[in-house]
């Protein structure tokens, strides 16, 4: 499935969580495709930030700040912006912060997600509703073999189950709500994503990047946990050309959507760490930061040939590329460049030749 330009044309779009490291990449996405932009979201999570690198606020056509628990504020914007797709990135997205406020966790990941679910299914005009969640949804039985859309949810951390918990959330409203309607919802787990613009604490590329940019020593907890590694813009594709599909056909492609890398770049942290040190020069340094650590599973790794079979999508970065277009983006702003023109540039080479831009049919 291409992504059809004349498709997102003016569409109307809200995305919540935009101010965030996903959310801000998928509107500019979505920008670059001509669509109608309203975000919702708290402001960004970090100093600095993707949001205010790449000069975001410029690009949407609203910008509301409100919290994703507040279902009156959001049920307002619904009605008064009338989406035909909504894609709902709005989260605490971190494993060790969940453990440090497990209440809060839950409380945004479940709770936020039965509002977005909530104030859709009383949306006019909706068409599409995407909610990301994550590969750690899957209940984690480290095995040799990747987890399939089918394989039991589950999990051993907070931050996990408060994930799989909003899938069970999205499923009891598609089939409770939805399913009779023209609404088509999915879910994404998408693999470890990487991309520059990222400045979230203790999750691995922004700290390599914080470490090796100040010549300080890099620590590392696990580098023998195996991720399936993947640049920000190749589950991105995946999302737009499911809510394609969602549009015109809402019970074939409503359910769940792995997207991930092939089996080739599912690599050890170490791998990362090393290849990322080759990179930026003699100064970058790393050594195993001593234990204990909370819970994290050692091997994760995701089957994405329904999204290949019924999607047509694949990867198109291997994992040294999509490390290259990373390093480059941060090289990019410590440098001053301006870099709504730079993540413009890696938005277009996402795509393997321009034809992959064309002007087909949702199908």
């Amino acid at each position: 499935m291409n992504i059809d330009i004349a498709f997102w044309h003016s569409k109307r779009v809200l995305v919540s969580g935009h101010t965030g490291f996903m959310g801000g990449w998928l509107t500019v996405m979505l920008k670059e495709l001509g669509a109608s932009v309203i975000g919702y979201a708290l402001a960004p999570p970090t100093t600095p930030c993707f949001f205010d690198s790449v000069g975001l606020a410029a690009l949407l056509d609203d910008d509301v700040r409100a919290d994703i628990r507040d279902l009156a504020r959001l049920s307002q914007v619904v009605r008064e912006y009338r989406p035909e797709i909504i894609f709902h990135l709005a989260a605490q997205p971190l494993v060790r912060e969940a453990f440090r406020t497990p209440v809060d966790t839950f409380d945004v990941n479940v709770m936020g997600t039965v509002n977005v679910l909530d104030a859709a299914r009383n949306a006019a005009g909706l068409r599409s509703l995407v909610v990301v969640t994550t590969d750690k949804v899957y209940e984690n039985f480290e095995w040799d073999w990747d987890y399939r859309e089918n394989d039991r949810l589950g999990g051993r951390e907070p931050y996990g189950v408060s994930k799989a918990c909003a899938e069970l959330v999205v499923e009891a409203y598609r089939q409770s709500f939805l399913r009779a309607g023209d609404v088509g919802v999915a879910t994404v787990r998408a693999g470890n994503i990487i991309g520059g613009g990222d400045w979230a604490v203790e999750r691995l590329v922004p700290d390599i990047v914080r470490a090796f940019s100040a010549s300080a020593t890099l620590l590392v907890r696990n580098p023998a946990a195996t991720r399936p590694w993947q640049h920000v813009l190749e589950p991105l594709r995946g999302c737009l050309g499911l809510a394609q599909g969602l549009f015109g056909h809402p019970l074939r492609f409503s359910g769940g959507w792995n997207f991930g890398p092939g089996r080739e770049d599912q690599r050890p942290v170490s791998w990362i760490v090393e290849y990322c040190a080759r990179r930026w020069g003699e100064q970058a340094r790393w050594k195993i930061e001593a234990g204990p650590h909370p819970y994290e599973a050692q091997r994760l790794g995701l089957t994405c040939s329904k999204a290949e079979l019924q999607l047509g999508w694949k990867p198109v970065w291997a994992i040294e590329t999509a490390l290259d277009h990373t390093l480059d983006w941060y090289r990019a702003m410590i440098a001053g460049s301006n870099m709504l023109e730079h993540t413009r540039s890696q938005v277009r080479q996402a795509f393997p030749e321009p034809e992959e831009l064309l002007l087909t049919s949702a199908e």
